[in-house]
């Protein structure tokens, strides 16, 4: 989730747009976002609240004392933060960040959980705001930090929304749909139909295939995986922090892949079903126009494709045929070595997103998340909805009306795509995707994400009302 600036620190090369996962240098800069012309301030000063007493509570905790008493050193930033947050946000880049963020005070906590927690923040001392989005790992560490301002207000028509998203970018598509009755029922829309690159937002097709594959008894929740080197990604994700030989659950490693949109994880449970068993699940979902997704690839061959040789070996791909494809991923790609992580940083502009990427259009998405919703129903395969409601994208829905959100996201330089099922309280589901792109230049993740925000919880208001 971008912070209050677009500075790309720590965010370079990422293959998804994952809330709570990875610092943007942005706290720098909260001061003088929050205090902006358009920033709302309060008529009075807030009651400074106290963190929840949980891990990520805890942290905030720390995290607010720690700006009284800066620079923050190597060794307090190794006790608070995981390895996987530090290869992208240096003590340096840290402290760079906080130098500005003085007398921080926490006003209200929006949203927690044990290892995840939203707070509202003032700083240096005059009525600024700022939305402040921590995450812990399994070892109570810090491994996502984002900091940004309040959300603008939604759009209270479908004129503002469409406003709101073609704000993005030169190319976007959306679809508000209704999904009450397990299929799509078109609301509101733009472009629909037409398929576009989708960043992490792909690994809702994986979960799909997992789900199916527990169905039919070849994979067990309880089962263990083992993460090896050939199965290891590029950031987003933790997991391949992790020595090799560690095992995990199934089920640990689908909650990874969808809550904090784990690389690693995506490639373990591709290995676990079979590439195959996923490419069935693109047609399976209703997909339009599979075609363009075969092969499926994981998130290893693609951080392979665009950083190892580029731009010849990302050409051979795209000129080859499907069965050229393949093997070359089996020749060529599958034995290389996963690039280092700072050629991804190097990764800031968009490199072929309209031909060497994942692919679905709106539509697609809606009908992949009414599989899932259909799938979650089934006995046995309840974890499905669980780890697809274990991170709300930021939207927050107000809770009295919106019972659960399902979400994922995905990005890359010049692709942004965010992608939801809420349920009402009253048992009405509707799903709201958007998917920008801009082939030429990246995407102002500082300003789209919020924008794009507050068209989506307006579009799920307006949906709501129909």
């Amino acid at each position: 989730m971008p912070g209050v600036c677009n500075r790309r620190s720590g965010r370079r090369g990422r293959l998804t747009w994952p809330f709570l996962v990875v610092l943007t240098a942005a706290m720098a800069l909260l001061a003088a976002a929050c205090s902006s012309p358009g920033a709302p301030a309060p008529a009075e000063p807030a009651k400074v609240v106290s963190p929840p007493d949980t891990p990520a509570g805890a942290q905030l905790r720390w995290l607010i004392a720690a700006t009284a008493h800066l620079p923050v050193s190597g060794v307090q930033a190794r006790a608070h933060f995981d390895a996987a947050f530090l290869t992208q946000i240096s003590p340096a880049m840290l402290n760079q960040g906080l130098q500005e963020a003085t007398d921080v005070k926490l006003l209200s906590i929006e949203a927690s959980e044990p290892s995840t927690l939203i707070a509202i923040v003032s700083t240096s001392g005059v009525l600024s705001r700022a939305q402040v989005a921590l995450t812990t790992g399994s070892r109570g560490l810090i491994s996502g930090l984002t900091i940004r301002p309040p959300l603008p207000p939604s759009p209270a028509t479908w004129a503002g929304v469409d406003a709101a998203v073609r704000s993005v970018a030169p190319q976007v598509r959306m679809l508000v749909a209704n999904v009450t009755s397990g299929s799509c029922q078109p609301v509101h829309s733009i472009d629909p139909a037409t398929a576009a690159p989708l960043g992490s937002a792909f690994k809702l097709y994986v979960l799909d295939a997992l789900g199916n594959a527990v169905a039919s008894g070849k994979v067990g929740w309880n089962q263990l995986l083992t993460i090896t080197a050939q199965l290891k990604s590029l950031p987003s994700g933790e997991l391949q922090t992790e020595p090799d030989g560690t095992r995990i659950s199934v089920q640990d490693t689908a909650a990874k892949m969808i809550s904090i949109s784990d690389n690693t994880a995506a490639n373990m449970l591709i290995n676990l079903v079979g590439r195959p068993a996923v490419e069935t699940a693109l047609t399976t979902t209703g997909m339009a126009d599979p075609a363009r997704d075969r092969p499926f690839l994981t998130t290893r061959e693609l951080f392979i494709l665009k950083l190892d040789q580029w731009p010849a070996l990302a050409n051979r791909y795209i000129a080859a045929n499907e069965a050229g494809r393949r093997a070359l991923l089996a020749t060529t790609v599958d034995p290389a070595p996963l690039p280092a992580l700072a050629a991804a940083k190097a990764w800031t502009t968009p490199r072929d997103i309209n031909s060497l990427e994942w692919f679905a259009s709106a539509d697609d998405i809606c009908r992949a998340y009414t599989s899932l919703a259909a799938l979650a129903r089934r006995p046995g395969l309840s974890p499905i909805g669980q780890v697809l409601s274990l991170n709300d994208g930021g939207l927050q829905l107000d809770p009295a009306q919106w019972k659960t959100t399902w979400f994922k996201g995905g990005s890359e330089p010049g692709v942004l795509t965010l992608t939801y099922l809420a349920t009402t309280r009253t048992g009405h589901s509707y799903v709201v995707a958007v998917l920008a792109e801009n082939p030429s230049q990246p995407i102002n993740e500082a300003t789209a994400v919020p924008a794009m925000l507050s068209a989506v919880k307006g579009a799920f208001t307006l949906a709501a009302r129909n």
